[in-house]
Parts: C-alpha cells; structure tokens; sequence
C-alpha cells in the first residue's frame, strides 16, 4: 500500500472527519463509475451509498492487501453486483461490428492499447478556437451515450479513471479479451467522431 494510503487509513481508523470527506472526495467519481458500469445511471448513486456504508462498517478490517482505491472499486462492484445480478456479462466478439476500422488498427499502440498519435491537439485559446473545443466535447459526449452500455463502461473505466485492464476485468466480470475489443471499438467511435468533426465542423 502507498504511504499515502497508509497516512489516510490511520487518520480515518483514528476517526478524523477530515480524513473521511477526504477519502470521499478523493474516490467517490470513480466509486460512481464502477457502480454505472454495473448497474446503470439510475441506480448509480444507491449503489456507491451502500458501498460507502460497507466501506465505514469494514474499515477495521482492511489488511491493506490491495491499494486503498482497489479495496474501495471492489466493495463498489459487490454492492453493484448485489443490486442487479446478471448472469451474463460475456460479449461475443463477432457481434461487435466494427466499421472504422481492425483490432490492429495502427492508431493505437499493439502493446499497450493507448494512443500513438493525439487525435486532436489543442494549442489556441482564442474565442473561436474555445468555442471550437466546447462544441467537440459535447459531442464527443454525444458520442459515448451512443456506445452500447459495456463499450462505455469500459471506455470510461480506463480513460476517465485511469483503471488497468486486468481490474476493469474484475470490477465488470468480462475476459480480458472482452475488455480490450470492447476498449478498441470505443476508441474507434471517438477517432472517427474527432476526424469528422476536424473535416466538418459538425458533430
């Protein structure tokens, strides 16, 4: 465990209300996107409301086996789990089209999946180049609520929250070979929606 975790943890088994908000603050927007994975935007914030009571209730017992944040996304996915049971999380890879492109696409690196090249690169920060921004990510925003709900889950999971692909496996109960298609597709979507937008103007 980081000494950062082990600093924390000893403030919040002492009972200092600083450290709590803090923990709170610090983990409740990835807390929030394990359990939307999961269960979805409506019973989102139910879920990380009954993690955070198991969280206070087994804070004692904590071994400290795992980092801080792992122990928390696990009670999270638990409660999620808990809250809507599925008893297939599984997706066929040849029901995932993929019109933009191969899993070998050479956007993106073959060893670690991330970026080779930037798809967009913001140097302005005039008015125009402003408004510009603002009008890709919304629709950019457009474009991962039109991502089937797993492609998504993990789209955000790994860019938004900075998971490893082994714990997105874990936290969502898919292969790892699941999880790197589904990650690849979102990808692909976003990329083409970027080069659009750079050809257009329009989302």
């Amino acid at each position: 465990m980081a000494a950062d975790d082990a600093q924390l943890l000893q403030r919040l088994l002492a009972g200092e209300q600083q450290a709590f908000k803090e923990l709170v603050s610090t983990y409740q927007s990835p807390m929030r996107a394990v359990a939307y994975a999961i269960v979805g935007n409506r019973h989102a914030d139910e879920v990380v409301q009954d993690a955070w009571l198991s969280v206070v209730r087994n804070l004692s017992k904590f071994e400290a086996r795992s980092s801080l944040k792992t122990w928390l996304l696990t009670i999270t996915a638990n409660a999620a789990k808990g809250r809507y049971k599925q008893n297939c999380r599984e997706v066929l890879l040849d029901d995932l089209p993929s019109p933009h492109g191969t899993i070998d696409d050479d956007r993106f690196s073959s060893a670690d999946g991330h970026w080779l090249v930037a798809p967009f690169a913001w140097h302005q920060d005039t008015p125009e180049a402003l408004l510009t921004e603002r009008e890709l990510r919304e629709c950019l925003e457009h474009t991962l609520l039109s991502l089937s709900e797993l492609q998504r889950s993990v789209l955000l999971l790994r860019e938004r929250q900075g998971l490893e692909l082994e714990d997105i496996c874990n936290l969502l109960d898919i292969s790892l070979s699941n999880v790197r298609v589904l990650l690849h597709r979102a990808r692909l979507k976003v990329f083409a929606t970027v080069e659009h937008f750079e050809e257009t103007g329009e989302c």
